[in-house]
Protein backbone atom coordinates (compact mmCIF):
# COMPACT_ATOMS: atom_id res chain seq x y z
CA UNK A 1 0.00 0.00 0.00
CA UNK A 2 1.17 3.42 -0.42
CA UNK A 3 0.06 5.88 1.57
CA UNK A 4 0.25 9.56 -0.05
CA UNK A 5 0.19 12.91 1.55
CA UNK A 6 -0.99 15.44 0.27
CA UNK A 7 -1.87 19.69 0.91
CA UNK A 8 -0.61 23.22 1.00
CA UNK A 9 3.07 23.98 1.71
CA UNK A 10 4.07 24.10 5.43
CA UNK A 11 0.69 21.81 5.68
CA UNK A 12 3.45 19.48 7.61
CA UNK A 13 3.59 16.49 5.05
CA UNK A 14 6.99 15.34 5.27
CA UNK A 15 7.29 15.80 8.98
CA UNK A 16 3.82 13.48 9.62
CA UNK A 17 4.32 11.10 6.50
CA UNK A 18 7.94 10.55 8.45
CA UNK A 19 6.51 9.83 12.02
CA UNK A 20 3.51 7.42 9.88
CA UNK A 21 5.88 5.82 7.98
CA UNK A 22 7.53 4.85 11.35
CA UNK A 23 4.14 3.99 13.15
CA UNK A 24 3.36 1.44 9.92
CA UNK A 25 7.20 0.19 9.26
CA UNK A 26 6.73 1.24 5.78
CA UNK A 27 8.94 3.21 3.78
CA UNK A 28 9.14 6.78 3.77
CA UNK A 29 9.63 8.92 0.57
CA UNK A 30 9.75 12.63 0.04
CA UNK A 31 8.77 12.93 -3.71
CA UNK A 32 10.83 16.60 -3.65
CA UNK A 33 13.84 14.82 -2.11
CA UNK A 34 13.48 12.03 -4.89
CA UNK A 35 13.60 14.96 -7.63
CA UNK A 36 16.98 15.73 -6.23
CA UNK A 37 18.16 12.81 -6.44
CA UNK A 38 16.92 11.80 -9.70
CA UNK A 39 17.77 15.15 -11.36
CA UNK A 40 21.00 15.95 -8.99
CA UNK A 41 20.10 19.36 -8.95
CA UNK A 42 18.08 20.94 -5.72
CA UNK A 43 14.18 22.36 -6.72
CA UNK A 44 15.42 25.88 -6.05
CA UNK A 45 18.04 25.13 -8.94
CA UNK A 46 15.36 23.43 -11.31
CA UNK A 47 13.66 26.46 -10.80
CA UNK A 48 16.03 28.80 -11.81
CA UNK A 49 17.93 26.69 -14.41
CA UNK A 50 15.12 24.93 -15.85
CA UNK A 51 11.83 26.43 -15.24
CA UNK A 52 8.80 25.46 -13.30
CA UNK A 53 7.55 23.26 -16.48
CA UNK A 54 10.41 21.27 -17.18
CA UNK A 55 10.58 20.74 -12.97
CA UNK A 56 6.84 19.60 -12.96
CA UNK A 57 7.49 16.85 -15.92
CA UNK A 58 10.36 15.26 -13.50
CA UNK A 59 7.95 15.13 -10.70
CA UNK A 60 5.41 13.31 -12.58
CA UNK A 61 7.91 10.78 -14.04
CA UNK A 62 9.26 10.29 -10.32
CA UNK A 63 6.15 9.91 -9.00
CA UNK A 64 4.85 7.59 -11.58
CA UNK A 65 8.19 5.70 -10.78
CA UNK A 66 7.33 5.45 -7.01
CA UNK A 67 3.79 4.55 -7.64
CA UNK A 68 4.93 1.49 -9.98
CA UNK A 69 6.69 0.23 -6.95
CA UNK A 70 5.79 -2.66 -5.23
CA UNK A 71 6.97 -1.53 -2.23
CA UNK A 72 4.70 -0.44 0.92
CA UNK A 73 5.62 3.27 1.37
CA UNK A 74 4.62 6.63 2.75
CA UNK A 75 4.82 9.62 0.06
CA UNK A 76 4.92 13.45 0.89
CA UNK A 77 4.22 15.15 -2.39
CA UNK A 78 5.25 18.36 -3.34
CA UNK A 79 2.65 21.20 -2.54
CA UNK A 80 1.46 21.19 -5.98
CA UNK A 81 1.98 18.20 -7.67
CA UNK A 82 -1.87 16.89 -7.28
CA UNK A 83 -2.62 19.86 -9.10
CA UNK A 84 -0.80 19.42 -12.46
CA UNK A 85 -2.25 17.30 -15.67
CA UNK A 86 -3.93 13.93 -14.23
CA UNK A 87 -2.00 13.46 -11.46
CA UNK A 88 -4.57 13.15 -8.94
CA UNK A 89 -6.64 11.41 -11.55
CA UNK A 90 -4.27 8.79 -11.20
CA UNK A 91 -3.32 8.79 -7.61
CA UNK A 92 -7.43 8.31 -6.66
CA UNK A 93 -8.06 5.97 -9.42
CA UNK A 94 -4.56 3.84 -8.42
CA UNK A 95 -5.11 0.52 -6.06
CA UNK A 96 -3.32 0.77 -3.37
CA UNK A 97 -3.05 4.21 -2.95
CA UNK A 98 -4.58 5.89 -0.29
CA UNK A 99 -4.45 9.74 -0.72
CA UNK A 100 -4.81 12.07 2.47
CA UNK A 101 -5.56 15.50 2.35
CA UNK A 102 -3.63 17.41 5.13
CA UNK A 103 -5.65 20.86 5.33
CA UNK A 104 -4.59 23.78 7.42
CA UNK A 105 -6.06 27.81 7.74
CA UNK A 106 -4.40 30.28 6.18
CA UNK A 107 -3.44 31.61 9.47
CA UNK A 108 -1.67 28.68 10.38
CA UNK A 109 0.07 28.66 6.90
CA UNK A 110 1.49 32.06 7.10
CA UNK A 111 2.93 31.88 10.24
CA UNK A 112 4.49 28.47 9.50
CA UNK A 113 6.15 29.83 6.02
CA UNK A 114 6.51 33.16 6.86
CA UNK A 115 10.39 31.51 8.70
CA UNK A 116 10.74 29.68 5.61
CA UNK A 117 10.89 32.22 2.53
CA UNK A 118 14.34 31.41 1.53
CA UNK A 119 14.17 28.32 1.43
CA UNK A 120 10.66 27.39 -0.59
CA UNK A 121 11.26 28.73 -4.31
CA UNK A 122 7.70 29.28 -5.17
CA UNK A 123 7.37 32.40 -2.34
CA UNK A 124 11.23 33.04 -2.02
CA UNK A 125 10.18 36.43 -3.70
CA UNK A 126 7.98 37.09 -0.61
CA UNK A 127 8.98 39.79 2.13
CA UNK A 128 5.74 40.61 4.10
CA UNK A 129 3.47 38.59 6.07
CA UNK A 130 0.45 40.20 4.81
CA UNK A 131 1.92 39.51 0.89
CA UNK A 132 2.36 36.16 1.77
CA UNK A 133 -1.44 35.34 3.42
CA UNK A 134 -2.41 36.92 -0.06
CA UNK A 135 -0.26 34.92 -1.90
CA UNK A 136 -1.19 31.34 -0.07
CA UNK A 137 -5.05 32.18 0.01
CA UNK A 138 -4.92 32.61 -3.76
CA UNK A 139 -3.07 29.50 -4.15
CA UNK A 140 -5.53 27.47 -1.85
CA UNK A 141 -8.07 28.62 -3.61
CA UNK A 142 -6.59 27.17 -6.97
CA UNK A 143 -5.61 24.22 -5.23
CA UNK A 144 -8.58 23.37 -3.55
CA UNK A 145 -10.15 21.69 -5.72
CA UNK A 146 -7.57 18.92 -6.35
CA UNK A 147 -6.93 18.69 -2.28
CA UNK A 148 -10.32 18.21 -1.98
CA UNK A 149 -10.68 15.13 -4.14
CA UNK A 150 -8.19 13.07 -1.44
CA UNK A 151 -9.72 9.98 0.09
CA UNK A 152 -9.61 11.42 3.00
CA UNK A 153 -9.14 14.51 4.49
CA UNK A 154 -8.11 15.62 8.35
CA UNK A 155 -7.76 18.97 9.61
CA UNK A 156 -3.87 19.86 10.92
CA UNK A 157 -4.26 22.83 13.12
CA UNK A 158 -2.99 23.36 16.78
CA UNK A 159 -2.33 19.27 16.78
CA UNK A 160 0.79 17.36 17.28
CA UNK A 161 2.14 15.31 14.85
CA UNK A 162 1.73 12.34 17.09
CA UNK A 163 -2.27 13.11 17.04
CA UNK A 164 -2.19 13.37 13.20
CA UNK A 165 -0.70 10.33 12.88
CA UNK A 166 -3.09 8.53 15.29
CA UNK A 167 -5.92 9.68 13.19
CA UNK A 168 -4.49 8.71 10.21
CA UNK A 169 -4.19 5.29 11.39
CA UNK A 170 -7.61 5.34 12.45
CA UNK A 171 -8.89 6.18 9.46
CA UNK A 172 -6.94 3.59 7.54
CA UNK A 173 -6.74 0.59 9.86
Amino acid sequence: MKIVLLGYMGSGKTVVAKQLAIALQYSFVDLDIAIEEDQNLTLKQLFETKGELYFRSKEKAVLNSLLDSTQDMVLALGGGTPCYGDVMQKLTNTQEVITIYLGAEIDTLTHRLFSQLQTRPLISHISDKEVLCDFIRKHLFERSFYYHQAHYKIAVDQKPVQEIVREIVALLF
